[in-house]
């Protein structure tokens, strides 16, 4: 087993980790950052209610909770004081569960040698997350008794009672599937940026480009899947070749035009009533 901080090389002895975490362990960084603000907005805006005036605000202070976690996060880190963290490369998927490698020489006694070899991608996301929940704690309740005013006294906490719920879930995630996630993010980002995009548009009835004129919130949402959907682009090609990786993202509100220009096809009553005549 290696101190914290350290794997072991080739010829198995502990090295300390010096390298820097590369772009698309970055990339990553920022998935697992993004998780639990996405969340906090989706809750917001899910419990907040139509007349409510405070959900900008809160999700502003989301936005800030989880920032300044982050910069608290990278700032603890190894160096501390410094936003630039030290850290080992990922070479492959069982680097990161190293608890399932644990070698028995006699097949009776168990040598437990579990490190985490990808140092810190596994830990700073717990550390991350604790910050973020303290950050909730101490400001939104205070904010949310003041500002809430739309809401009844039992409605008004409830995004703070979800996220309650949800850091414990992703707190399993990163320790159960954190190497897998690694790996995946990207290509989960996009799907789910776009299903979630066809879901709100479906739900909120848009079916030509004026529809997304009318309210300045179906805007806002196209932007931030835009975004993701870029965001998605750019950790599936890394940019490492720029002339032929930038192009690519030309190709994210490619959904979104392909929804509007086809969704008057897809109209159920129209098919229904255009069924209905053809028998």
């Amino acid at each position: 087993v290696c101190p914290r901080g350290q794997r072991t090389d080739d010829n198995k002895i502990c090295r300390e980790c010096m390298g820097s975490p590369d772009r698309y362990d970055w990339l990553y960084l920022g998935f697992m950052a993004m998780l639990p603000l996405v969340l906090h907005w989706f809750f917001i805006e899910w419990y907040s209610g139509k007349k409510s005036s405070s959900a900008l605000l809160q999700h502003v202070t989301a936005l800030f909770e989880c920032s300044i976690a982050a910069i608290v996060t990278l700032l603890v880190s190894d160096p501390v004081g410094s936003l630039h963290i030290r850290s080992c490369k990922v070479k492959k998927l069982s680097d990161w569960y190293t608890m399932l490698y644990n070698p028995s020489p006699d097949y009776i006694t168990t040598v437990h040698c579990t490190h985490e070899a990808v140092y810190p991608l596994y830990t700073i996301v717990f550390i991350y997350y604790a910050f973020c929940l303290v950050l909730m704690m101490l400001l939104r309740p205070l904010l949310v008794k003041k500002i809430a005013c739309g809401l009844g006294k039992s409605d008004r906490f409830k995004s703070i009672y979800a996220a309650l719920y949800f850091f414990p879930i992703l707190t399993v995630l990163q320790a159960v599937g954190g190497g897998l996630l690694y790996y995946a993010f990207p290509y989960i980002i996009l799907v789910l940026s776009l299903v979630t995009l066809a879901v709100y548009m479906s739900a909120s009835e848009v079916e030509s480009f004026k529809d997304l004129l009318v309210r300045k919130k179906r805007l806002v949402v196209l932007f931030s899947h835009w975004l993701l959907h870029a965001y998605g682009i750019i950790s599936i090609s890394k940019l490492d070749k720029l002339e032929q990786d930038l192009p690519l993202l030309a190709l994210v509100p490619a959904p979104a035009l392909f929804y509007l220009l086809t969704a008057k096809y897809t109209e159920p009553s129209r098919i229904l009533s255009e069924g209905g005549n053809g028998h």
